[in-house]
């Protein structure tokens, strides 16, 4: 990997609560804002473009997919103005490309955007077949992995995903940013990958992304809260 330093700020389970983005430091002069999933809750189009339009009033630079919360129209909505990484990989910086996988797998809510375990490893599979032209991936998927800090309930339980775990310890990417989860805002390394979870953005937590070209792995990823 080669040029400049990059540096991402990644933020996840928004739910329409945009209060705390103006108050990430340097928010404004990250390359891109990055979001995980979840800019809603339960909401269509018009509430998607509404947190969208307030990540652009701090950084016109975004990266987003949907969550399980998000119907179908924000999905479709980020798609037309060409910001959608859900099932894409993107460009992140030289040599690095940034692979999203949004939805859930099944809660028992019936939120409106879920998928089987094996839609999503399928869909898992599909997307990294894109991803040959990059030397290194950060893959950003709203479901956590299965058996981390990052998928685990206040009663111990793991509900993470066992697809996007295999996925990580095949594939090792430089980062893995998550979600879904509130409660298990966290770090946890599957392999050499570390795996984040920044919890709910109204409780101030986020990741900040730095790509040196004179780093072993070209990404350094902080869990910071406010």
């Amino acid at each position: 990997m080669t040029g400049a330093d990059r540096h991402f700020i990644a933020v996840g389970d928004i739910h329409g609560d945009v209060a705390n983005l103006a108050r990430i430091p340097g928010i404004d002069l990250a390359d891109a804002v990055i979001v995980s999933g979840d800019l809603t809750i339960r909401g269509d189009r018009p509430e998607g473009k509404r947190v969208i339009d307030a990540i652009r009033a701090v950084n016109p630079a975004v990266h987003a997919q949907i969550g399980n919360m998000d119907h179908q129209d924000v999905d479709d909505w980020l798609t037309a103005e060409g910001i959608n990484i859900h099932r894409r990989v993107v460009e992140l910086a030289p040599g690095l490309g940034l692979m999203g996988i949004g939805w859930s797998t099944p809660t028992p809510f019936g939120t409106p955007s879920e998928i089987s375990e094996e839609g999503l490893a399928r869909w898992i599979e599909e997307t990294h077949a894109l991803a040959g032209g990059y030397a290194r991936l950060a893959v950003v998927v709203h479901t956590p992995p299965y058996g981390t800090a990052t998928d685990r309930l206040p009663s111990g339980v793991h509900v993470g995903s066992p697809a996007v775990r295999a996925f990580l310890e095949r594939v090792q990417p430089v980062v893995c940013i998550t979600g879904h989860i509130h409660e298990s805002r966290g770090k946890d390394v599957i392999g050499n990958t570390p795996v984040v979870n920044p919890g709910p953005l109204s409780l101030g937590g986020y990741v900040r992304i730095r790509v040196k070209p004179d780093c072993h792995d070209g990404v350094i990823a902080t869990l910071e809260t406010l």
